[in-house]
């Protein structure tokens, strides 16, 4: 199955609600960064084993480990959680950075060193969520 696929399977297994909701921030994150790699992760490890949500992802970075490892990975990723979505902004040097620059103007999402969830897009300053996306692209492009 190729990414398109899953990522179409991922979104009709979702609620109505979140699957609207997932669906446009995919299309608009298409159209922001429209040449980008897309992946898509299972949330599965190489066992089986469940150890994340399932997760859509845009763009490509290389993740350094402490341990001296490194992998190719997405630079965002769009996930449904069990109390709404989470906007994942891979690769900040500043794990402050989305805090201090989006946390007071996004709207109602609690913002963390690479995380933005919120309920609804109704919830959020959604122009506010797209410069954040561009500008940690841009931070790890």
């Amino acid at each position: 199955m190729d990414i398109e696929e899953q990522i179409k399977g991922y979104m009709d297994s979702l609620p109505d609600s979140k699957r609207l909701d997932l669906m446009t921030l995919h299309h608009r994150i298409q159209h922001l960064l429209p040449q980008t790699r897309q992946w898509f992760f299972d949330g599965k490890d190489e066992t089986g084993k469940v150890v994340a949500n399932p997760q859509i992802g845009y763009g490509q970075l290389t993740i350094h480990y402490a341990d001296g490892k490194s992998r190719e990975f997405y630079q965002v990723g769009i996930s449904a959680n069990t109390t709404g979505i989470s906007v994942y902004i891979m690769g900040l040097a500043d794990k402050t950075y989305l805090q201090e620059t989006y946390g007071k103007t996004i709207g109602k999402a609690s913002v963390t060193g690479y995380c933005i969830k919120f309920r609804k897009l109704t919830d959020i300053q959604i122009d506010i969520l797209e410069e954040a996306i561009r500008d940690g692209v841009n931070q790890t492009s």
